[in-house]
């Protein structure tokens, strides 16, 4: 890529930083901030879906929010230093569905003991 396209693909990911309204921004930065481990998947649109970036701690809890585009959540990471990966190459990590059973166990144990 030459000087002149990258000035331009920085124009337009200046651009599309705009377009994330600020509550995603402070959400995925907050996120960031309070969990320790954290590793970034970003999904490329779909017909159904537009882009987006799974943030994931490494004790598996998860957020996912939409995105301007794929580019924004490559530069996202890269702005945190995150590890990030193509959600449709590397597949999303096991400690992430193990967390959703631990919190739906909790949740039944919780429900089960006000019910006594």
């Amino acid at each position: 890529m030459g000087w002149f396209g990258r000035r331009k693909k920085q124009a337009q990911l200046a651009r599309e930083a705009e377009l994330v309204p600020d509550a995603v921004r402070d959400h995925l930065n907050d996120f960031v901030g309070t969990r320790r481990g954290v590793e970034a998947w970003v999904e490329q649109p779909t017909s159904f879906n537009p882009p987006s970036i799974l943030l994931v701690a490494a004790d598996g809890e998860s957020t996912r929010r939409g995105l301007p585009s794929a580019d924004y959540g490559y530069q996202f990471a890269d702005e945190h230093n995150l590890p990030c990966y193509d959600a449709g190459v590397v597949p999303y990590p096991r400690r992430m569905r193990e967390y959703g059973l631990r919190t739906k166990r909790a949740a039944k144990g919780d429900q089960a003991a006000s019910a006594n």
